[in-house]
């Protein structure tokens, strides 16, 4: 994740997804790996909900975080261009864009209507925004909610659930995760966290609609050593065979015992996380001798060109 936050220096990123999906864990967990690189950083909690106990276990020092909850969204999002001008921090997250409520609806009744007034402030400041991002270093990160598409008429196909805020921050993001639950992760009879999937729906700096499932663990984030055992057996680093992992010709019964191992052998764990390092970085290295030979074969063969109309998230919905 150190490596990926360089990468995202001066980009927004737009998490998004439904209630309890994991978005802000996954956003407390950039920050914690920003303050290990020695970088300030800021919450911008909208919602008011910031749970310091959660962030405190996921690796946040909430000692240097800069927290902040604003009343209206004017001053959350001036704010949020004030830190990024002054250079200072190296990630911002604004928690979320459903929750920046304009000063004039807070000003009117209950009742009253505001029609795309939430969509105009977003369009008006992210054009600041990206002019501001442009002269820093710093990560942007809006986490988004999604709401119900109303269906309308010849709208078959087209995808149920439509973020909040408008499409300005669609167009200004250089990269978009669409996450969700999609399991229960089980110890017993307890529930103790979710499997969630991560889905790149838009990326300006590498190939999209990459994909990627984790457990995450009730009031402990990301669970690193899932994430070992998953990375190990697809590069063949662990073997499995039926309930028995087995790692330096040692036997483990069970996902949970070979869990425990990672998480009670640092060495072991820092061995383990070496080698998926090298298998992915010497797999990187021959996808790009792939690619170049396959330039250079084609390099002499006119290219088709075929024009689409479709957007990223009918694109979405066609294939789910």
């Amino acid at each position: 994740m150190t490596s990926l936050i360089e990468f995202l220096q001066g980009r927004v990123v737009e998490i998004y997804g439904p209630e309890a999906s994991g978005k802000t864990t996954l956003a407390l967990h950039v920050i914690a790996e920003a303050q290990k690189l020695g970088e300030y950083c800021v919450f911008v909690d909208a919602e008011h909900a910031l749970d310091s106990s959660l962030a405190e276990a996921i690796g946040v020092n909430t000692e240097t975080l800069l927290l902040s909850q604003p009343d209206c969204g004017e001053q959350a999002l001036s704010l949020v261009d004030t830190i990024i001008r002054s250079g200072s921090v190296g990630v911002v997250v604004v928690d979320s864009v459903a929750a920046l409520v304009p000063q004039s609806e807070l000003d009117g009744e209950m009742g009253d209507a505001h029609m795309a007034v939430q969509a105009r402030l977003m369009s008006q400041a992210l054009r600041k925004l990206s002019h501001s991002l442009s002269q820093s270093q710093t990560v942007l990160i809006f986490i988004n909610q999604v709401r119900s598409k109303i269906a309308t008429f010849g709208g078959f196909g087209g995808p149920k659930d439509v973020t909040c805020g408008g499409n300005a921050l669609k167009f200004y993001a250089s990269v978009r995760l669409n996450i969700k639950r999609i399991g229960l992760v089980k110890k017993a009879e307890e529930t103790i966290g979710s499997r969630v999937q991560i889905k790149v729906v838009k990326n300006k700096l590498s190939p999209p609609f990459k994909t990627i499932e984790f457990d995450l663990e009730f009031g402990k984030g990301i669970c690193q050593a899932s994430e070992i055992i998953d990375l190990a057996l697809k590069h063949k680093i662990l073997t499995k065979s039926g309930g028995f992992y087995t790692y330096e010709d040692k036997k483990y019964h069970g996902r949970d015992a070979m869990k425990a191992f990672i998480n009670n052998n640092e060495d072991a764990r820092e061995e383990m996380k070496l080698k998926i390092k090298e298998k992915l970085a010497a797999g990187h290295t021959e996808k790009e001798k792939v690619a170049d030979a396959i330039v250079t074969a084609t390099d002499s063969e006119p290219t088709e060109v075929i024009a689409s109309d479709s957007t990223d998230d009918e694109v979405a919905a066609v294939e789910a």
